[in-house]
């Protein structure tokens, strides 16, 4: 097995760990708990010190759950949409740096899986495949809830995608390329991107809840309308699946969003250690997994704070507030480069 191959397989494995072993089960146990908090309620408390066996006692509820198929449904669309679910959730990370380049064995290795010059490029295009699951889940159910559902969901996802694209050229304007570690790069040498361009983040962040299909923009599984929305007829695993994709997202466009906005791996007033390559590797990626974290506590928080929206102001906060604010972000920043103002 090449070198180069065996780099990239502990990357992906070191994702994936995060991502999928530690960060999706952790924030189903923080999701529950922070709830409880914030409504006065004890929350999981019996499996394990604080409840913290919770998330495996779900999953092993998941394993052994019927798993239900109904007699009218398109199958081949219905079993196909929860792999598409998941299939961008798990592949949109390749794109994301962790860390500083690194030699191990005389040879150079950049901190990503994929290291292509258009990393910024490929990751809005595999995440924007995320809504041929729901569209085919929804359509496939052969159920109004479920079609609904996932009309909605199509119509949200394009529609704050534009401002959250632009929101991203405003950060890619003043690097002049569309590799991510040469905005991690760019953020050492200024400031960090969400200072000067504080109207793009609050764009990129807004956009990241509708993205995600998170309160307050949950409107595409809105249970006090449409049951469960585009998942309506679904169980146990495919459920579940669904359920993973949707922290996973949460996690990736939070890394993007410090990637973009708050200095990538690196923390303020902290360098990674020169020493062992494995020291340094580490050390980086828990820099960017801190950032990750924070975020996913937003999400959260916000979550069990704020009423979720009618689906005209849904569509109204998109097109006529996020939208004009990306594009006023988007030249003032064309405007400071061209100044040399960043």
């Amino acid at each position: 097995m090449s070198v180069d191959l065996t780099a990239a397989l502990l990357k992906i494995a070191l994702f994936l760990a995060f991502f999928l072993g530690t960060l999706a089960p952790i924030m189903v146990w923080v999701e529950r708990r922070a709830c409880a908090l914030i409504q006065d309620r004890p929350g999981p408390n019996r499996l394990g010190p604080w409840g913290l066996l919770q998330p495996l006692a779900d999953a092993l509820k998941f394993i052994f759950k019927e798993d239900i198929t109904p007699t009218e449904v398109e199958k081949p669309l219905f079993l196909l949409a929860p792999v598409l679910a998941m299939l961008p959730a798990l592949s949109t990370f390749v794109v994301l740096p962790f860390g500083p380049p690194i030699e191990v064995g005389g040879r150079v290795h950049n901190l990503v899986v994929a290291d292509v010059e258009s990393g910024v490029l490929l990751f809005l295009a595999l995440s924007s495949l995320g809504v041929y699951a729901l569209v085919s889940a929804g359509y496939s159910s052969n159920n109004k809830f479920s079609l609904l559902g996932s009309i909605r969901a199509s119509a949200q996802l394009i529609s704050y995608e534009l401002a959250l694209t632009l929101a991203v050229l405003g950060v890619l304007l003043p690097v002049g390329t569309f590799r991510l570690d040469a905005v991690v790069a760019y953020q050492q040498e200024h400031l960090w991107n969400a200072v000067p361009q504080a109207i793009g983040f609050l764009v990129f962040l807004v956009a990241m809840f509708a993205e995600t299909n998170r309160t307050p923009f949950d409107l595409p599984e809105a249970e006090s309308e449409l049951v469960a929305g585009y998942h309506t007829e679904y169980s146990a695993m495919r459920f579940a699946a669904f359920m993973a994709a949707e922290y996973i997202n949460m996690a990736a466009l939070s890394a993007l969003c410090a990637t973009l906005y708050l200095g990538g791996w690196k923390l303020p007033f902290l360098n990674p250690p020169s020493g062992p390559w494995a020291l340094t590797a580490l050390v980086s990626f828990s820099g960017l997994a801190v950032k990750v974290i924070l975020f996913m506590c937003l999400f959260v928080w916000v979550r069990w704070t704020l009423p979720r929206f009618r689906y005209d102001q849904l569509m109204r906060l998109g097109w006529k507030v996020l939208l004009p604010l990306s594009i006023v972000n988007l030249l003032w920043v064309a405007v400071a480069t061209l100044q040399g103002w960043m």
